[in-house]
């Protein structure tokens, strides 16, 4: 098998998009992207093939059979500018010269740049593939960017006669990534973006107030579905079964032990969503305190004491666990003497 090095293509190769973008703006970029302006032997069916670790793909041309779906390749080994032509916005359509460093910018990226604007190839762009309107606003967050005004008419747009023939799973990859903060949650509805998931808004007035709430999982993974969640329905969107666990009813416990049964095991995201939209004191009593108080006793220990395995672990459990509520310090003595108590 023949091993791979950037060398080999090093002629026609070249970076391209965001590691450009990042490399112009000052910034640490998170992927490095090759392209390689020709025809590379011994590519996948996407005309990739890896050197180093890295994948480099050859330069291509897409269309779109139907708006808003998957691209296909209709030219592997097109020139760069045709290749730069597919790209979302003239900033990410930069190539840098691996062996020169020579910059191309073939649609005005580098004022675009200067300028900080974010301004879409072509007036089918948004179109072609909706998910380019959330990452616009990925984008104005990250870099304090703007729409220009032609790409806002667009959007705009585009959004008042929302095609939902589209592809989700591209839609919920980007919500992942953008809707990271209440700032972006704002955008997001200002700008009427909530339009490609939803048509009607369900709560958006409680973002204001729920800012505390929502830093408790402004790192987490599945932070964005409680923004989502708050917002609209997701219907639309194929949730994992642990995705459906944060946006899922968990009632209206009241009780500490209620509040300990309904989200022992929940996703923290569960907890936070459910203190948004239904009870913040319940929420907070359960991130705060009752989430930390664990048992020491087991049911082995009920057992020596001479209870024989039945349902009646579960009560006696319960019990101990409403005094240890109220006492977190208690030890496992006096969980034992809390259960002689209660069969006595």
């Amino acid at each position: 098998m023949k091993i791979l090095n950037l060398n080999d293509y090093s002629g026609k190769l070249y970076y391209v998009g965001g590691v450009v973008r990042d490399f112009l703006l000052g910034v640490e970029s998170k992927d490095v992207d090759f392209v390689y302006e020709g025809i590379i032997e011994g590519t996948n069916e996407f005309g990739t093939i890896c050197a180093d670790g890295h994948d480099i793909a050859m330069t291509r041309c897409e269309e779109y059979p139907r708006p808003g779906h998957l691209p296909v390749i209709t030219k592997l080994g097109c020139s760069l500018k045709e290749d730069a032509q597919r790209r979302d916005f003239t900033i990410n359509a930069l190539y840098k010269g691996v062996n020169d460093g020579e910059i191309l910018d073939f649609f005005g990226g580098l004022e675009d740049l200067k300028n900080k604007k974010l301004r879409v190839l072509h007036d089918r762009s948004f179109i072609d593939d909706p998910t380019r309107i959330i990452r616009g606003l990925k984008f104005a967050m990250r870099f304090g960017f703007e729409l220009d005004e032609h790409t806002k008419a667009l959007q705009d747009e585009y959004l008042a006669n929302v095609n939902y023939d589209m592809c989700y799973k591209r839609i919920k990859q980007e919500l992942m990534d953008t809707l990271t903060s209440p700032e972006a949650f704002k955008r997001f509805i200002e700008q009427g973006i909530y339009k490609l998931v939803t048509l009607e808004l369900r709560h958006p007035e409680l973002v204001s107030g729920s800012q505390e709430m929502l830093k408790r999982v402004q790192h987490d993974k599945m932070g964005w579905l409680v923004y989502a969640g708050i917002l609209c329905d997701l219907s639309r969107l194929d949730l994992t079964r642990e995705e459906q666990k944060v946006v899922a009813d968990y009632g209206n416990p009241q009780t500490d032990l209620e509040i300990y049964h309904a989200f022992e095991g929940a996703p923290r995201e569960a907890v936070v969503l459910h203190g948004i939209l239904k009870d913040e004191r319940g929420a907070r009593r359960y991130l705060d305190v009752l989430q930390n108080i664990k048992l020491e006793i087991t049911g082995d220990d009920l057992k020596a004491l001479g209870i024989p395995p039945s349902p009646r672990y579960g009560e006696i459990f319960d019990r101990v666990l409403e005094q240890k509520f109220q006492n977190p310090s208690m030890t496992k003595e006096d969980e034992l003497l809390a259960v002689r108590a209660i069969i006595l």
